[in-house]
């Protein structure tokens, strides 16, 4: 049984949404992950910007890095009436373009997850300061 076919027969936490998309990210298979969010739900990836579609932070990540995961170390799950925010909160690890391996990058997302599915997320990471650093500027 296909990841979406079990997401839609299956009820998932809604950390267990936002686990199932990150995992189907790395792979990375942006179609499947999208299958864990609303149509058009906006992604607001590091530096602002924005996407609409899981393709597009893959996208961004084919040029940022070599290759890149996910080391998840928690999820912290913030219920509400209607929506709950979950965050997932660990490092990065991977290779730059250059094959220059990383790891212990931080990073936490945001999800907010409303009647089973992701309808926002927001990405925030060390990236940028560790190119800085890389380039011989002290960020």
């Amino acid at each position: 049984m296909s990841t979406a076919v079990k997401a839609a027969t299956t009820v998932l936490s809604d950390a267990e949404i936002v686990r199932a998309y990150l995992e189907a990210s790395m792979v990375p298979d942006p179609d499947r992950a999208s299958a864990y969010m609303a149509p058009g739900a906006p992604i607001t990836f590091t530096g602002g910007r924005v996407f609409d579609h899981p393709r597009g932070p893959t996208g961004f990540n084919a040029k940022r890095y070599k290759w890149v995961k996910k080391k998840m170390e928690r999820f912290d799950v913030c219920p509400a009436d209607d929506e709950t925010v979950v965050y997932s909160v660990g490092t990065l690890y991977g290779e730059w373009p250059d094959g220059t391996p990383f790891e212990g990058n931080r990073y936490v997302d945001r999800f907010v997850v409303r009647d089973g599915v992701i309808v926002k997320m927001d990405v925030w990471n060390d990236s940028a300061e560790r190119i800085l650093v890389r380039k011989g500027i002290e960020a």
